[in-house]
């Protein structure tokens, strides 16, 4: 099944003492690319993190969001920087005396300026950490996929249902060629007439000028090409492996060929409906461009 490059996950566990919350969302990029936000002291799970999505992510840009609360771990403590507070009260002391006003500084207001409160801890085990954010983020994949394949199961039925307009296309050119071969033939052997004014018409002239105009006309390479090519679509759209650089390219190549059969063509009904076609290509050129 084809995924979205776009897609939002999240989780949160109460695991080993920690509360752990991951968070992951992606968008559209050409390769894979991953930015992980992380609390200071976890810088080491940034490598570990991004192999870890690698396993389930092929392309996007992905941002990976892990916070921790560790107020439940034994070992951790709050220390009070008593010059620090005393320098704030002193401050506050010479702002009352110096302008007069009331000082109403407390415990409260004094713990909230900043590093007069400083949260220790103990050594931590890197290893465990990471067992406990892996266990989380695990869960936040799980849902962050499940968003892309939904997204990507949307994307595949219209697809698909574009490839169906498209292939009644081709067909209605394969039975169109045909029939303006024939009237440029009729046409061409009336002019001759009228220009030889009742002289007989030279047969092997008329079928020279006849497969000059087939050859010109001739679009069964391009449709065969063209069948090919939204066949494979079909594959893709409906394979288990990222597809989108296939894809992509696949959709260059249908256009191509749509292209020559118009500049081949030079009749209204055809001109239309190619101009249908391009118009169907370019939303399934939309579409995969969302895709892994």
């Amino acid at each position: 099944m084809i995924r979205s490059m776009t897609g939002f996950g999240r989780a949160q566990e109460h695991v080993a003492g920690m509360d752990v919350t991951v968070e992951i969302r992606s968008v559209n990029h050409r390769y894979f690319e991953c930015a992980t936000r992380l609390p200071r002291a976890y810088g080491f799970l940034d490598e570990k993190l991004k192999n870890f999505l690698q396993t389930k992510v092929t392309r996007g840009k992905v941002d990976v969001s892990v916070y921790i609360d560790l107020t439940d771990v034994p070992g951790t403590e709050v220390v009070v920087n008593k010059a620090l507070a005393e320098a704030y009260l002193k401050a506050g002391a010479e702002l009352e005396s110096a302008f007069g006003l009331k000082n109403d500084m407390t415990v409260r207001t004094v713990a909230q300026y900043p590093d007069v409160l400083t949260v220790r801890r103990a050594a931590e085990d890197e290893d465990a950490v990471w067992t406990a954010v892996r266990s989380v983020a695990e869960e936040a994949l799980v849902r962050f996929v499940e968003m892309r394949e939904r997204e990507g199961a949307k994307m595949r039925e219209d697809i698909l249902a574009r490839r169906d307009t498209l292939l009644s296309a081709v067909a209605f050119v394969e039975e169109r060629s045909p029939v303006l071969v024939r009237e440029y033939m009729d046409k061409l052997e009336g002019r001759m007439r009228d220009l030889l004014d009742g002289t007989a018409v030279d047969e092997s002239r008329l079928l020279t000028e006849a497969g000059l105009i087939a050859d010109k006309l001739a679009v069964a390479e391009e449709t065969v090409r063209l069948h090919s090519h939204l066949e494979q679509l079909e594959q893709l759209v409906n394979s288990n492996e990222p597809v989108g650089r296939k894809l992509d390219f696949l959709v260059q190549e249908i256009n191509r060929e749509v292209n020559t059969t118009g500049s081949k063509i030079q009749d209204l009904q055809v001109t239309r409906v190619v101009v249908d076609m391009k118009s169907e290509i370019e939303k399934i050129r939309e579409q995969i461009q969302n895709i892994e």
